[in-house]
């Protein structure tokens, strides 16, 4: 048997007697360890796609045929390396994305506005949310011709086109939220003789919270969408992504075709990211405040 005395240090012993330069190698290991196992799988799944789309360029395709589907190095030469064919797209996706964030904006205050309005009132609720469903269910595509004659064919009209398609989301999750407190919440506020006022700002919007963000991550991702279909159909001034893609379908452009693809996906990606991450950040903070 081993005595007391001559048993092995323990694990936070051992980490006590490390040097400075020991720990922060381990620090650092650790670190590209979990960095590594987060991007590997993306990286991995990346080169397949890569290896999948050279495969098809010219092992399927025939010599003639291969601009359906250039390779990879010939659309970064052609296209993304050029700055006459990047140019026009970096400034195309900026007009799109001031109308993605200007349709957000709108579908957001109406969406919650609206909510609001439905939970004070049964009847407002009965009389507003089934048109909020009738509006999310109809195809945007029958409206575009209606909204163009209404409002002609420039910005404003795909901003309106990134709204409708926005909105339905805010309206429901704000909805849901609002309602979700419990009738003795409700109750406890009757008793302590609240006005509609204090329910409201003290009760039900707290409790929407997460519901709120929840509407805001999937606005966010439709408002994209809105803003390269507004951009496809509604073409007066500046031309937006959307409509970008139209022109290099229609003229064969295939290299730059599949980088203004590329870019439209990118920015939907940062979106969703972006508020992704606000959601996890303002829910998990409000899940803290309740805890306590």
């Amino acid at each position: 048997m081993t005595s007391a005395g001559s048993r092995p240090p323990a694990t936070g012993e051992s980490a006590e007697t490390q040097s400075p330069e020991q720990a922060a190698h381990g620090a650092a290991r650790r670190t590209v360890g979990r960095v590594a196992a987060a991007v590997g799988p993306m990286l991995s799944a990346l080169a397949v796609a890569v290896g999948v789309w050279y495969a098809v360029t010219y092992l399927v395709l025939a010599e003639n045929r291969r601009f359906m589907l250039p390779p990879v190095h010939q659309v970064l030469e052609v296209s993304v390396l050029q700055s006459s064919h990047m140019t026009p797209m970096l400034q195309a996706l900026w007009l799109t994305v001031q109308v993605a964030v200007l349709g957000l904006v709108i579908a957001v205050a109406l969406g919650v506005t609206q909510a609001i309005v439905m939970v004070q009132s049964r009847w407002m609720e009965r009389i507003l949310y089934p048109y909020a469903v009738i509006l999310q269910t109809m195809p945007i595509l029958a409206l575009v011709p209606l909204l163009g004659i209404w409002l002609g064919y420039g910005f404003g009209s795909r901003v309106v086109v990134c709204v409708l398609i926005a909105l339905f989301p805010m309206i429901s999750n704000t909805l849901f939220g609002l309602q979700s407190p419990s009738a003795a919440a409700h109750d406890l506020f009757t008793l302590k003789k609240a006005s509609r006022w204090q329910r409201l700002t003290k009760l039900q919007l707290p409790a929407a919270v997460p519901s709120i963000f929840s509407g805001l991550r999937i606005s966010a991702g439709l408002s994209v969408i809105g803003a390269i279909v507004g951009d496809y159909f509604f073409r007066q001034g500046p031309v937006g992504i959307g409509g970008l893609l139209d022109v290099y379908t229609q003229r064969l452009q295939t290299e730059d075709l599949f980088t203004a693809i590329g870019l439209a996906s990118l920015f939907g990606v940062v979106v969703f990211s972006l508020f992704a991450t606000l959601d996890r950040a303002v829910v998990g903070h409000w899940y803290g405040m309740v805890r306590r």
